[in-house]
């Protein structure tokens, strides 16, 4: 069964670097073909998507966020890591990583973290 389970603080200041890992069991991150994602939801708002990072390493940004993220992984530890910096009270959400067969296409997401709440002071 594979399981994504993602880690981080649930408070960081507004200007400093959000990160965030997503620990994956039952499946390799390296392995399979599949994408490693992050999504954020905002209180009353949709799903964002925000990047991802493939089996071979490459990785891909939403547009509107690339200029401050950046998606890592440590194949040896299998699990992938989401910074943003600098962050801003509009940065508050829950975050999620998902696996799935594609990037940015919820409908290719067979596998989600259960998510962490992030929040932003000033």
């Amino acid at each position: 069964q594979v399981q994504l389970q993602e880690s981080g603080p649930g408070l960081v200041k507004s200007s400093q670097t959000l990160s965030l890992t997503c620990i994956v069991s039952g499946d390799s991150i390296s392995a399979n073909g599949y994408y490693w994602n992050w999504i954020r939801q905002p209180p009353g708002k949709g799903q964002e998507w925000m990047g991802a990072i493939a089996y071979s390493g490459s990785t891909y940004y939403n547009p509107s966020l690339k200029s401050r993220t950046a998606i890592s992984r440590d194949t040896s530890k299998n699990q992938f890591t989401l910074q943003l910096r600098p962050v801003t009270p509009e940065d508050a959400a829950v975050y999620y990583c998902a696996r799935g067969k594609g990037y940015n296409d919820y409908t290719e997401y067979d596998v989600w973290g259960q998510g962490t709440q992030v929040a932003v002071s000033s």
